[in-house]
């Protein structure tokens, strides 16, 4: 008899998305890789602030997943400014010798992944919320279960 893995849930809900953990792996590799290369004191706003908007990609999930989609969506979008802060500053660690270029094709390619992760995920929520408008119009059949699971 084959047995089936059991998935453990987490309490904070957000904690299960792929995108989340993506992001909190950027965060981390972001503030490492610039705490081991970057000269703090003189660099220390760089640093300070690149770290930030690499944190903030992790936090607008977080904090978006505990909202309707609604508000998720428009969390979600905050997140893509975040990466996009971080495009121009994987750029300026560049330019200023901080990241060489591994470090730079690996930040781009970290950031290009969670743009592509937190687009697919901003695409279903707005499909499900035109699918539950659909219903709220009488188109199809109200699902009573449709919000017992999380559909991100």
């Amino acid at each position: 008899m084959e047995q089936q893995e059991e998935r453990t849930v987490s309490f904070f809900r957000f904690e299960d998305l792929r995108v989340y953990a993506k992001a909190t792996d950027y965060a981390s590799w972001v503030c490492r890789n610039l705490v081991a290369t970057a000269e703090p004191e003189s660099q220390k706003v760089l640093i300070t602030s690149f770290c930030h908007s690499a944190y903030d990609i992790a936090l607008n999930i977080a904090e978006g997943s505990s909202r309707s989609k609604s508000q998720f969506d428009h969390y979600l979008k905050i997140a893509k400014t975040a990466i996009r802060e971080c495009v121009v500053y994987t750029e300026v660690a560049h330019s200023l010798s901080i990241f060489d270029s591994e470090q730079y094709e690996r930040s781009r390619e970290f950031l290009m992944e969670l743009t592509r992760m937190l687009g697919a995920l901003i695409i279903s929520l707005q499909r499900s919320a035109e699918r539950r408008m659909e219903r709220e119009e009488g188109d199809e059949p109200a699902d009573p279960y449709a919000n017992d699971e999380m559909s991100y």
